[in-house]
Parts: structure tokens; C-alpha cells; sequence
């Protein structure tokens, strides 16, 4: 005898709209909702199997017996499976039980739309529901000013499970936990957003939570669901937007995800070439099935919607791109234009940037795009991608590099910082030290200065106070802001001892003065993606290994004189052009005592001399302190 009642909750619309790869709220239809049928309370249970003989729901509250919970298929060729079971409630444990009309194929699977999951290494679904009492009201009717491309960008990049443990009981924080010491820590370092690796439920910890199974459920690894909801509640309390890293690129193939998932490929592509992933031995999703467009926007929308998420950073968006990425001749099939580009995919971003910026006010998605692909971060109506913003991956590797050379050998690589500028406006760049920067044998930040001791801590400094006043938003690996010595590790803890070290603690308040100068001062940020923010006053003194340049805002009287010295040598009496008369007065200088630097610095202000320099009538003589970056405001 079947339990199952049946019932309903789609239209012929949704219908409609799911067939066209057009219904970006699924997760309201498909899935499992608490609800109440002719005046009993239970469950409805609706899933996406087209290929599927019988759909049961198999679970804790029937012994996990196939088939006496056997859902209805629906008589539109949707392919959905559904029905109501009356006497189940939240926390109730279960899974599909699909068996396929292809060979007889039996599967038994995780809810794709599933709100939380058991807790790894058990893989089944849980009821439950979004109930909470959201206190961020403050913060998402000032939103959409505060996440502006006009206004700061500095992002803290963060591995829940690594920022830092319990050593004491040896594990994760929670979300609770996480709730107090993250954001006040956050808080206290200035940084404007967090950006956290994926939270989505993931089977793997060493996949950094990039291979996921739960799309819809933040991992039960730190607490339910509401918990999540608390950790960006108190974010946005204390003035802090959330970044989420979301992953549309591929999937792992494990027996509960969505890999083959009613014995057919559902999700995947079905031809290999465009299916799997070589890299990442992972299943790349088919972006030319409606089906699986709506079902990965619909994950999107589902983020900003009931977590309240800013944005949204997109991995791998190059690997989704090119249909020969990481592919060898003969592994990959050009398009029918005879190209490497996967159309379907290009589609699918436009829709996907397209149905984030048309429901929410105030949110930015980000694309991890490595590649020269054009128009990431233009507008999809200009023939663009449609994303807010766009990693800037050349800057990142060139500036690296830069930094591993001695700084004897730097004047014959001044190129390597310059060349940034050519392009800088071709997208709104984001400038990125991530995760990836300081694992698999790269060392840390830190560990990738030169010189001694003095001069890699002098180096760090230099490094960000360049990065903090070039042009575009800022992301920062967590540990990166207090020189992490060591190589992230996933499994363990940041080093936060180090943070008694002078030169550490140093680094640490050298960031909270770049994000406080970053945040107070208008020309760092409010043309930060546009040529009209930046000019140059001389970039050519190879020879001494200088950089000088001019951050503009919209008031001209907030405009910043830059100068950077990537050398250990002081320069005394350095003469830069400026553009007006008057005096210049040091807003900041990355050598400063309290951050471990020699306190060199121009103290007073310094009066702009009407002598002609770097093709300007004016001029200014200053102390270039050691390894270097110095800023002036013009009064």
C-alpha cells in the first residue's frame, strides 16, 4: 500500500518556466517542504527524475524500506516526481530511492534542494525549514549604497574550518562560535566584506568545500542552518557584507550527489568531453540543459534570498568557458563555430548575472575568470558576461614575482608592475592574494619576500600598501593580514600565536591602517574602475626602483599623491611633479614604527615648490623611506 498522498505544489506556469530554463525560484517548488494537506501536517516531496521507473522516499521514519513511500510522476513530461507524506516533521532523515528505466538502474540519492544534511561522513537528507527572525535590517536598506563598484572593496577570504578551532576539544567552531570571534575580529582589522570558501554541504574536507553535494544546505559541519543565518546576521549588524564562494563549474561524482542521479546523466553532460572535468576528476554540469539552468540559478537566487548573502564570487569560471580547457587535441569538440568557446555556457552566465541584478538590489557577483575572455565584467545588453567584478589574476602573478627578486635586480623588472596599467580599466578588477596563492609548495605570502628578516616583514608591507592604493577591489587570504608564516593548511588552525611577535602583530595593524585609509579616503575608491581614478606621475625611474602615481576621487581636493620605494635604500630630497601648488601632507607611510618599519617618514608638511618635474609645473622634494609605500593628500 503506497502512504503517499498525492498533491502539488507546481502550476502549469512553473512548468513552463522550468522547461525553458526560465524558473530561477525552484527551490520554493522542488525539494522537501513542511506543510499541511486537508488539516494533517507533514511533508511534501517533489524531485527531478525524468528517467526514472519509481521514485520513493526512503528514510529513518520507514526503516528505510523502498517502496512504501513511492511518489507520483507527473503527466506533464516534466519528469517530476511528488506527493505528500502526512505524519513526518523536521529533522526527519531521508533519501530517494530511484530505480531507473535505464537497465533496471537503482540509486539512492541525497535531495538536491535538501536545507540541511546529516553530517559527514553520513550523507542523508534532513528536514527542515528557513525560520528565522533576520535583525540586519539597518545594513539591507543601506545595501545597495554600500556595495556599490563606487565604494571600498576589501575582502577577508576564509576557510571556516581552518580560521581558527577549539584546540581545547580539538575542533571546527561553530557557526555560533564563529558569530562573536570572526565578526569582531573582522570588525576590529577593518576589512569591509568576508568572503567565505564554500559552505555549501561538501563530502570532502580536502576539497576546501569546491566539490559539493548539498547546493542548498550550508554544511552541518559548524551547525544547522539558522546558526549559518546568525554568523551573517552579525556580520551585517557590525557593517559587513557576505561574499559566498558558489560553484556551477563541476560536481564530485559520489553515490548520493548528483552524478548520474536517476540513472541517467541527469546534471552532467552526458558526452565526456564536455562532462568531466580532467583536473578535477569531477563532473562538469550540461549549462545546454534548461533543466540544469534553472536549477543552478534558482541556487544562486536561493543564497541572496534567505541567507542575505552580498554576493557572489564564481569559481572556475575559465574551466566553464573554453570547451578545451585542460584538454589535450582530440579530447574536445570545437562549437559549431569552430571554436574553443562553450556557447551554452556563455548563456548561461549572461542569464545567471542577469536574474541576480534584476531580483536583488545591492549584490556583486565576482568571476574567478584567469584568462583574457572578453567583457567579464560589462553589462550583458554591451554583448559583456554580465558580472560585477572580475579577478585580476595577471596583476596577482606579476606582482609576486616582482616581490620574490632581490631588490637588486628589481630595476630591470619595473615591467612587471607597470604592465598592471594596460589593461587595469579593460574590467572592474578585483585584486586577489587568495588560497590558492599560498598552498601546494608556493609558500605563504610572506615566505615569498626576500631579504632578511627586517626586509620580508618591510617587503609585506610594501606589497599591500601597493596593493591598497592600485586600482580595484582588494581580497586578502585569512592569515595573509598578520604574515602567516607557514603554508595554509586546511586541517589545522591559523598560526595566531605568532600575532606576540612584533613584526607579526605589525603586519596586522599596518592592514587595519590600509583598510581605515582604504575606507576614509574617497579617491581609493570611487573611480577605482575607471582610467579617470589613476594617473601617473612616473613610472619610468627603473633605476631607482620608484613608482609614483595619483589616486583620484570625484572632489579633486581628495586626491592622493602615491610614491613606492621597492628598494632598501632611503631617498632623501626624491623630487616627484605634482599638479597644483600648495602642500603635501603624509596620510600614511607602510614604515612606520608600530609596524616593525625604521620610522623614516616626512613628519611635516612639505611645501610644493614652482619648479617644473616629470612634465609638470610643480614639484615636491620627500624622504622615500626603505621598502616602501608613502601617502600624501595635497592641502
Amino acid at each position: 500500500m503506497n502512504l503517499v498522498q498525492p498533491h502539488s505544489l507546481f502550476t502549469d506556469f512553473d512548468i513552463d518556466l522550468f522547461k525553458a530554463g526560465k524558473h530561477f525560484r525552484l527551490h520554493e517548488k522542488l525539494g522537501a517542504h513542511l506543510t499541511e494537506v486537508n488539516g494533517v501536517k507533514g511533508v511534501y516531496f517533489a524531485v527531478w527524475a525524468p528517467s526514472a521507473r519509481s521514485v520513493s522516499v526512503v528514510g529513518d521514519f520507514n526503516y528505510w524500506i523502498q517502496g512504501e513511500h513511492q511518489l507520483y510522476v507527473r503527466w506533464d513530461a516534466s519528469g517530476i516526481w511528488e506527493g505528500f507524506i502526512p505524519g513526518i516533521d523536521k529533522g526527519t532523515t531521508y533519501k530517494y530511492k530511484i530505480q531507473s528505466n535505464n537497465n533496471g538502474i537503482v540509486t539512492e540519492k541525497a535531495d538536491p534542494f535538501a536545507l540541511y544534511c546529516e553530517k559527514p561522513p553520513h550523507t542523508a537528507s534532513v528536514i527542515w525549514d528557513l525560520d528565522y527572525k533576520w535583525k540586519d535590517k539597518k545594513w539591507m536598506d543601506s545595501r545597495k549604497d554600500k556595495n556599490g563598484l563606487d565604494k571600498p572593496y576589501s575582502v577577508y577570504e576564509v576557510h571556516l574550518g581552518s580560521w581558527k578551532r577549539n584546540v581545547e576539544e580539538n575542533r571546527f567552531l561553530t557557526y555560533i562560535e564563529l558569530a562573536d570571534d570572526l565578526v569582531n575580529y573582522v570588525k576590529e582589522t577593518g576589512f569591509t566584506h568576508v568572503e567565505f570558501m564554500p559552505i555549501m554541504e561538501y563530502p570532502y574536507d580536502p576539497s576546501w568545500g569546491y566539490q559539493l553535494v548539498g547546493y542548498f544546505a550550508p554544511t552541518s559541519r559548524f551547525g544547522k542552518p539558522q546558526d549559518f543565518m546568525l554568523l551573517v546576521d552579525k556580520l551585517h549588524q557590525a557593517g559587513i557584507g557576505v561574499i559566498l564562494d558558489w560553484v556551477p563549474s563541476h560536481f564530485p561524482d559520489d553515490a548520493h550527489g548528483l552524478g548520474f542521479f536517476d540513472g541517467s546523466n541527469l546534471y552532467e553532460h552526458p558526452d565526456r568531453r564536455k562532462g568531466y572535468h580532467p583536473d578535477w576528476k569531477s563532473l562538469v554540469f550540461n549549462y545546454g540543459r534548461n533543466e540544469v539552468r534553472s536549477f543552478l540559478i534558482s541556487n544562486a537566487l536561493f543564497w541572496l534570498q534567505h541567507y542575505h548573502v552580498d554576493g557572489l564570487r564564481v569559481d572556475a569560471v575559465a574551466s566553464m568557458l573554453y570547451l578545451d580547457y585542460s584538454r589535450k587535441d582530440g579530447e574536445w569538440e570545437p562549437n559549431i563555430f569552430g571554436g574553443r568557446e562553450n556557447l551554452d555556457t556563455i548563456s548561461f552566465l549572461k542569464d545567471f548575472n542577469e536574474a541576480v541584478y534584476a531580483n536583488f538590489e545591492g549584490v556583486q557577483t565576482i568571476a574567478e575568470e584567469s584568462t583574457s575572455f572578453p567583457m567579464v565584467s560589462r553589462p550583458t545588453f554591451l554583448g559583456g558576461l554580465g558580472f560585477g567584478m572580475k579577478w585580476m589574476m595577471g596583476w596577482m602573478h606579476d606582482t609576486l614575482q616582482y616581490f620574490q627578486k632581490e631588490s637588486v635586480y628589481r630595476k630591470y623588472h619595473q615591467n612587471d608592475l607597470t604592465f598592471s596599467m594596460t589593461y587595469a580599466f579593460s574590467e572592474n578588477f578585483m585584486l586577489p592574494l587568495s588560497h590558492d596563492e599560498v598552498v601546494y609548495g608556493k609558500k605563504s605570502i610572506l615566505g615569498r619576500m626576500t631579504g632578511d628578516e627586517w626586509q620580508r616583514f618591510a617587503n609585506l608591507r610594501l606589497l599591500y600598501g601597493y596593493m591598497f592604493t592600485h586600482p580595484g577591489g582588494k581580497l586578502l587570504f585569512m592569515g595573509s593580514e598578520f604574515g602567516q608564516s607557514a603554508e595554509w593548511k586546511f586541517d589545522g588552525s591559523l598560526d595566531w600565536n605568532l600575532l606576540q611577535f612584533a613584526y607579526h602583530d605589525g603586519i596586522k595593524k599596518c592592514i587595519t591602517d590600509l583598510n581605515g585609509l582604504y575606507k576614509n579616503n574617497p579617491a581609493l575608491f570611487e573611480k577605482q574602475f575607471t582610467a579617470e581614478g589613476f594617473e601617473w606621475i612616473n613610472y619610468s625611474d627603473a633605476q631607482n626602483a620608484v613608482l609614483s602615481y595619483i589616486r583620484k576621487g570625484n572632489n579633486e581636493k581628495e586626491n592622493l599623491v602615491v610614491v613606492c620605494n621597492f628598494t632598501p635604500v632611503v631617498r632623501e630630497n626624491y623630487r616627484i611633479g605634482v599638479p597644483t601648488k600648495g602642500k603635501l601632507t603624509e596620510l600614511f607611510n607602510t614604515d612606520r614604527k608600530e609596524y616593525g618599519g625604521s620610522g623614516i617618514g616626512n613628519p611635516k608638511a612639505i611645501k610644493i615648490e614652482k619648479e617644473p618635474w616629470n612634465g609638470r609645473e610643480f614639484s615636491v622634494a620627500l624622504t622615500l623611506p626603505p621598502l616602501s609605500v608613502t601617502v600624501f593628500k595635497i592641502s
